[in-house]
């Protein structure tokens, strides 16, 4: 695995999502490198989506941009869940204001053309990426000390990226992929248990080239019933966690089981993940009980707030930062930054957030 740069001493987050319980909490913000910032503008002129995901230059400088503007504890990978897929083989297009279009998967057949041999060759410019981030978060990054900020690097967990697989695209209820699940359950365990391996693998890839810690995004788990989620969500995720931690024991695994409701505080006992994202529905101090009290929680503000701004956003800011208090707790959003955010507002919450 790749030496690190410095001790963990001073990375507040990485500490943290080891079980230290920390205060003020440390911050960091799903899509914090994203349309809301004018330099990752500036920058969409240069490239399509997938190209600046796969060229290491500008993923390196999307990654650190939010790091340099806001000094945030943690900088999460710029790239996208659905490069799994693609680098397998399957057809991947980004089209503006529609979102990934995938040519679906719907057959045995289909599932055969997939290749994970190439997996390894498609993803070298992302482990590229995470070692030229690593490097550069080892020197002054705007007012972000040198080996301060946590790395963090990322992937969908199988469920979600299936359901995009499987049903060409984003959908409300991946009804596709739901009917396959049902009517042709062994296909789908099939495309499930490839997406488990090939996870693993590539998460196992990022902490190798410099990734402090890893989080899986399960965005839409909140879709299944306890039976399914169950088999679809939290046996792999398990799986997963299970290959990570008897690999690299000392790297936090960060859940985000979006929209679990009732079932989170199963998914956390029985996955083994160190830390668990909340979504916005949820509430922190009702969590909290629910859970171990060794667990790491992460969350929950609304993005919408943030679009917001002013008394509404710093009220709710505070009061989550104030449930998470006396536990380990990253303070983050319930979903990513919403593009049209005005990037003062995310100063002005960070301010607010920062003061003891």
């Amino acid at each position: 695995m790749t030496t690190t740069h410095g001790t963990d001493e001073n990375r507040r987050l990485l500490r943290t999502l080891k079980g230290e319980a920390m205060w003020p909490p440390p911050i960091w913000l799903m899509r914090q490198a994203g349309r809301f910032l004018p330099e990752f503008r500036a920058l969409r002129e240069k490239a399509d989506f997938l190209t600046r995901c796969m060229t290491p230059d500008l993923a390196t400088e999307i990654t650190l941009q939010p790091i340099r503007r806001f000094a945030m504890d943690g900088a999460i990978l710029f790239s996208d869940i659905l490069i799994l897929p693609w680098a397998m083989g399957q057809s991947l297009e980004f089209i503006e204001k529609r979102g990934p279009v995938l040519e679906p998967i719907r057959s045995a057949a289909d599932l055969a053309r997939l290749d994970p041999k190439r997996i390894a060759e498609r993803t070298a410019p992302v482990g590229e990426t995470l070692r030229r981030v690593r490097k550069a978060l080892g020197e002054q990054v705007g007012a972000a000390a040198p080996d301060t900020v946590t790395l963090i690097g990322f992937a969908g967990a199988p469920f979600t990226v299936g359901c995009y697989m499987v049903e060409g695209g984003g959908s409300r209820e991946f009804a596709q992929t739901r009917l396959m699940a049902y009517r042709e359950p062994a296909l789908f365990d099939r495309l499930i248990d490839l997406l488990t391996e090939t996870t693993a693998s590539m998460l196992a890839d990022q902490i190798e080239a410099g990734a402090q810690a890893v989080m899986l995004f399960d965005s839409w788990a909140g879709l299944l019933p306890p039976q399914e989620f169950r088999r679809h969500v939290i046996n792999p995720t398990r799986q997963i966690v299970s290959y990570l931690k008897g690999r690299y024991p000392h790297v936090p695994v960060i859940g985000f089981p979006r929209l679990a409701g009732v079932m989170s505080p199963e998914y956390a006992r029985e996955t083994g993940v160190d830390a668990m994202a909340l979504d916005t529905g949820a509430d922190l101090t009702t969590v909290a009980k629910q859970v171990s009290p060794n667990l790491v929680l992460q969350g929950n503000l609304d993005p919408v707030s943030v679009l917001a701004g002013g008394e509404g956003m710093l009220r709710e800011a505070l009061s989550i930062r104030e449930a998470g208090r006396g536990r380990a707790h990253v303070f983050n959003l319930g979903h990513g930054v919403l593009p049209e955010t005005p990037h003062e507002h995310v100063g002005e919450l960070l301010a607010a957030l920062r003061k003891v």
